[in-house]
């Protein structure tokens, strides 16, 4: 027994060497972590245990029968984050490129498998070359395994994705079917390289151009947050962690001690009155959440809305605020996309949602006509109304047309709406209206300008203010603006135990 347990200590130093020093420096020097670094930097200390450490490649063609390739290029396994279980797989870069073949991808899905069963969230570190090619179709029918499991887990355990070398082909897809995606600076993520383009397209483009985290960012939205290194990213995936809950059938952590709601005399001059004058947002959240802490998520996609996560008096909820410095804060084709996927997040894992409210309308255009703004657009009303979680709204400022609508007003079910005095609530600005309503009396008068201005302050007194709105029991109760935190606090509180029940139904068919 003593030899054994000799070799088998043999054997698990081997695995945990990964593909030995040199490798790793090689990983140090490119500023990243090793694969098992990235596990003991994630997880509570002593906490890990691993799943698969002796699993191996059956391939024999190719020089393969050969390889040795310790833990077949994956860390896989379980522990606790923060002092919650959570299940995990980290690819190890410095075995065989982090190469995804049969054994290496059945790890991954088992893991995956394992935490649907137990409740828990899936934090998946990726850094691979991709397809093990040698494996052929193995290969490829690992990566199927690992898609089929995202997608048995959406909507019922969250999943984090943390994107720290290459991940290209197949390997992006799964990231894609998680919940969140984290990209480091070294990272590169793409369907197919620039060498692949060059030689169909003819197109020139860098790896960091096509694939970087600022591309992925601000351009495609693939991704929701960037991380300068490897140790970022794990600090932003625990601290994202630490606002949800684990499953779907539990509440978000509490967290005690937030319970000041006493009126914020600043959030009375905040915001300019003129609806023509920007500000920032994100100022009004940090005043509304517990400490200021506000855990944007998207910051540099469609930033004309502001979605994230916060505490209000110890609960989590879900913000999604229009931003009036970007654009006006109008809603378009990717600010819809952005929204609607945050809402239905946070509605699958029982979050509520506060929606901060100050749209001028949809963004207009050819190039939003063409791009599908009626489908995009509709999607933000789709995740609004199917929502059952509890919906606070509160109306800054304007709130005009449909964008009104999609912004979850009282009629796609939000069970309270709050107003501020200055806010306006009608079918377009009053500007727009009285050149529609009184075209003729601003024609026909002797001064059509100072008619005109005339008749923009009747409209807006007749329909731009809260009260009319308050009137037709649309708006709640119109607040002082000091006064919100305290407000909303007390929504969230008398609605914790909301039900809401839908007809039974397999789903709904989202715009797509």
């Amino acid at each position: 027994m003593a030899e054994r347990i000799e070799e088998l200590r043999t054997r698990r130093g081997e695995v945990m060497a990964g593909g030995g020093e040199k490798r790793h420096a090689k990983q140090h020097e490119a500023g990243k972590l090793t694969a098992r670094e990235r596990v003991a930097d994630l997880v509570d200390p002593g906490s890990f245990e691993e799943f698969g450490m002796h699993a191996q490649h059956r391939t024999t063609l190719f020089g393969m029968d050969q390889a040795v390739m310790p833990a077949d290029g994956v860390v896989t396994g379980a522990a606790t984050v923060l002092g919650r279980p959570v299940h995990l797989a980290s690819q190890d870069f410095s075995v065989a490129g982090g190469s995804a073949g049969e054994m290496h991808s059945t790890k991954v899905a088992r893991a995956l498998h394992s935490a649907l069963e137990n409740g828990t969230p899936f934090v998946f570190i990726n850094d691979s070359g991709g397809a093990r090619v040698q494996e052929g179709i193995d290969s490829l029918s690992g990566y199927g395994k690992v898609f089929f499991q995202n997608v048995a887990l959406s909507g019922v355990v969250p999943q984090v994705s943390i994107i720290a070398g290459p991940c290209a082909g197949g390997a992006a897809y799964s990231p894609a079917l998680t919940d969140f995606i984290i990209q480091t600076r070294a990272a590169r993520m793409f369907i197919t390289g620039p060498d692949v383009i060059k030689s169909v397209t003819g197109e020139e483009v860098t790896a960091e151009a096509l694939g970087g985290p600022d591309a992925h960012m601000q351009h495609a939205g693939n991704i929701h947050f960037v991380a300068d290194d490897d140790e970022q990213a794990i600090l932003i995936a625990k601290k994202l962690l630490s606002f949800l809950p684990s499953n779907n059938t539990e509440e978000a952590p509490f967290v005690e001690g937030n319970d000041d709601v006493s009126a914020d005399p600043e959030l009375d001059d905040i915001i300019p009155v003129a609806a023509s004058k920007a500000y920032d947002v994100r100022e009004v959240i940090s005043r509304l959440v517990d400490v200021g802490d506000f855990l944007e998520v998207q910051a540099g996609f469609a930033p004309n809305l502001v979605v994230g996560f916060a505490r209000i008096t110890g609960r989590t909820v879900g913000i999604v605020a229009n931003q009036p410095s970007v654009m006006s804060g109008v809603l378009d084709v990717n600010s819809s996309d952005k929204g609607a996927r945050f809402v239905r997040f946070c509605n699958a894992f029982n979050i509520p949602i506060v929606t901060l409210v100050d749209v001028p309308g949809f963004l207009p255009g050819v190039a939003q006509e063409y791009g599908g703004i009626i489908r995009h657009g509709a999607k933000l009303l789709f995740a609004y109304s199917s929502a059952t979680v509890p919906k606070i709204t509160v109306v800054l400022r304007k709130a005009y047309g449909g964008a009104y609508l999609a912004m979850c007003g009282k009629d796609l079910g939000a069970d309270r709406v709050f107003a501020w005095p200055s806010a306006e609530i009608a079918v377009m600005g009053a500007e727009g209206a009285a050149g529609v309503v009184f075209r003729k009396e601003i024609k026909e008068a002797e001064d059509p300008v100072a008619k005109k201005a005339e008749l923009v302050q009747l409209y807006r007194d007749a329909f731009s203010t809260p009260y009319v709105s308050a009137a037709r029991g649309l708006v709640d109760d119109i607040i002082e603006p000091a006064d919100t935190r305290r407000k909303v606090a007390r929504a969230l509180e008398n609605l914790q135990a909301k039900r809401d029940l839908r007809p039974a139904k397999k789903h709904g068919l989202i715009p797509l």
